[in-house]
């Protein structure tokens, strides 16, 4: 008998695919006394691992010169949404290469978007051959 058997895990409608190398900002519920808030966490998914109880996503980030990691349960009802910040260009699965680098020399390059067009550009012609407002 597994756990996912026992316990209906429902998926958060708030959170895009992932992949590593990603950045994002992933909204937590904080309880601190009888107050509860909202923090955010930003930083570079380093890891996907998919368990019983639902995927984990690993995220980390520079603060104050210390590298600072946590994971996070996607379908914890603590996780308030995940927003993409933009997508990384990584050729690996998990970067843990990233641990050993400075906070800038672990910056990753953007993956740009196949398919997707460039705005386009007017052209010398279009604008000489529009009417100019008197």
């Amino acid at each position: 008998m597994d756990i996912a058997s026992v316990i209906d895990i429902k998926p958060n409608p708030n959170i895009p695919e992932l992949n590593a190398g990603d950045s994002v900002k992933v909204s937590i519920k904080v309880v601190e006394g009888d107050k509860e808030r909202i923090q955010v966490f930003q930083g570079v998914v380093i890891r996907l691992r998919n368990s019983v109880g639902g995927p984990i996503v690993t995220v980390r980030r520079a603060s104050y010169g210390v590298g600072v990691e946590r994971a996070f349960p996607m379908n914890s009802p603590r996780v308030e949404k995940i927003e993409l910040v933009r997508r990384g260009k990584a050729r690996r699965a998990r970067l843990y290469y990233l641990r050993g680098l400075s906070a800038k020399a672990s910056r990753i390059k953007e993956r740009r978007e196949v398919g997707k067009e460039a705005p386009e550009q007017a052209t010398v012609a279009e604008i000489a051959s529009t009417p100019k407002p008197d």
